[in-house]
């Protein structure tokens, strides 16, 4: 894998790519305990400013956590296509309406009583740092790749990986 430190609007536009098309990333909160408290959340959507937004329960575990402490980190993970992403960051919590609004969605029924649950909150988590895996091809590109560097012994351009400065 060749590496690619990306800053600022290229770092901006490889976080959106990674974390809109893996979709699904564990959160994970009170970063100062072991074992961390580390949850799946689906990506309800990235902001041109880096931020990812979540839906969450007021009386999560991980909402109290944030209000204790508020640095996250989440972990996205896209086996298929080797595409990773793990992004340290802060997250706050919020209850605007117009907000829980915009990112609720029909399927959000299965865990809420609607957007006007009262226990609807949204989670913004501002990235700080993050590092990525992206092969650049898919699976089965990938494979070929490997296998051929196996047999050949050369090396072969399996993607970047690299960190995004925010």
């Amino acid at each position: 894998m060749s590496t690619e430190n990306l800053k600022n609007t290229e770092a901006l536009k490889k976080l959106k790519k990674l974390a809109t098309s893996i979709d699904f990333a564990f959160l994970a909160t009170d970063l100062k305990n072991q074992p961390i408290d580390a949850i799946p959340m689906s990506t309800k959507r990235v902001d041109d400013d880096g931020s990812i937004w979540f839906l969450s329960n007021a009386n999560s575990d991980h909402n109290a956590n944030i209000q204790n402490d508020p640095k996250a980190q989440l972990f996205y993970s896209k086996p298929g296509d080797f595409e990773f992403l793990s992004v340290y960051g802060k997250a706050e919590i919020t209850r605007d309406r117009t907000i829980l609004g915009e990112l609720y969605g029909k399927s959000d029924d299965a865990w809420f009583d609607g957007k006007d649950d009262p226990n609807l909150t949204a989670i913004k988590f501002r990235p700080i740092s993050a590092q990525y895996w992206d092969s650049k091809s898919n699976k089965l590109v990938s494979l070929l790749k490997m296998a051929y560097g196996a047999v050949t012994g050369e090396k072969t351009d399996l993607g970047e990986t690299g960190s995004l400065q925010v």
